[in-house]
């Protein structure tokens, strides 16, 4: 495992051998031809300045990380959503990674590891979405840890490793943990005086809403900033009514903004409006004060995203005098 010195990095030595969610994953070489099935996964390769290798993408939440249009603009995407395993395999790659288990895993909607590997394909999935947690059950999982950045700065160093581009690595996770450390230290104040409830979506908008537990991204985030969780469930997003938030009276709301359309409350609009227009929520203090912030979901998940949704909610605890 590297460091976080840039200059401590050294070239790989192959064949590599990782351990990667429970399984040994063996690389010959470095990758030439990637397909990343998640939107987190393909931004980190773009960010390695491995753009050039990636030869197709899926699973999409929203725009790409700005600076990289040009770039994702020339890979083809598969599908906004979960791709088949016959359009994964007809890109030819020698590398697949997925940002999530249920996609590639041992219930995989796209394929299974073994699958991919009787065609000589390795497969690589981001730790964050196996590591302290039970995927058996399918679906989203049960978190069973508090998530941490570490495990993203896991799948970045990692992967350097196997396109052996470990400096490039070691650099970002820097970058990263500098970003972050410095919005810790913007707010300082964290002792639990304010307090957030993440949205995530909701299957129908008039009921119970999927809000970010302990465990979760968001939950993470908040501990950074020393912002208290009203969501005291442990389960990453569990279900949770509105009168239940509405007694917990949050200072903040984050609502998320996604291009996804699964549910009607993916729509960033259609979450303002009813908190605006609902009779619970629209009673709440932080709707009635304007405290109300819209953060990519990306953010909300294991990605390199998370730094973006801790520096946005540290600047909206300033911006909003919450700060002490």
């Amino acid at each position: 495992m590297l460091g976080n010195d840039p200059a401590a990095a050294q070239a790989t030595k192959y064949p590599l051998k990782l351990t990667n969610c429970g399984r040994t994953v063996t690389f010959d070489q470095a990758p030439r031809r990637a397909v990343s099935v998640g939107q987190s996964s393909t931004e980190v390769l773009y960010v390695l300045g491995l753009a050039d290798k990636v030869v197709g993408t899926a699973v999409w939440f929203g725009p790409v990380l700005p600076g990289y249009e040009e770039a994702n603009a020339r890979v083809p995407r598969l599908a906004d959503n979960d791709p088949s395993f016959e359009s994964v395999i007809a890109k030819k790659p020698d590398l697949v990674t997925a940002q999530f288990q249920w996609h590639v895993g041992p219930s995989g909607v796209v394929g299974k590891p073994q699958q991919f590997e009787e065609l000589g394909i390795p497969t690589y999935v981001s730790p964050a979405d196996c590591v302290g947690k039970d995927n058996s059950g399918g679906g989203d999982g049960t978190r069973g840890t508090l998530f941490t950045m570490d495990l993203v700065y896991q799948e970045i160093t990692e992967l350097a490793e196997i396109f052996d581009v470990q400096e490039r690595g070691a650099k970002v996770v820097a970058d990263l943990r500098a970003r972050e450390e410095a919005a810790r230290r913007k707010i300082a104040a964290g002792d639990g005086k304010v307090s957030a409830a993440f949205w995530f979506s909701s299957a129908k908008v008039d009921v119970d809403p999927y809000m970010a537990g302990k465990n979760s991204v968001p939950g993470y985030i908040m501990s950074v900033l020393g912002v208290r969780n009203v969501v005291e469930s442990e389960e990453e997003w569990p279900s949770v009514g509105w009168e239940t938030i509405a007694k917990a009276d949050p200072t903040i709301i984050v609502a998320g903004r996604m291009d996804r359309r699964r549910y009607p409350a993916d729509d960033i609009a259609v979450k303002l409006n009813f908190l605006k227009t609902d009779p619970v929520a629209s009673l709440m203090p932080a709707v009635r004060q304007g405290h109300v912030v819209e953060m990519d979901v990306q953010a909300m998940q294991p990605s390199i995203r998370i730094v973006d949704g801790i520096e946005m909610l540290a600047d909206a605890i300033q911006r909003f005098g919450l700060k002490r």
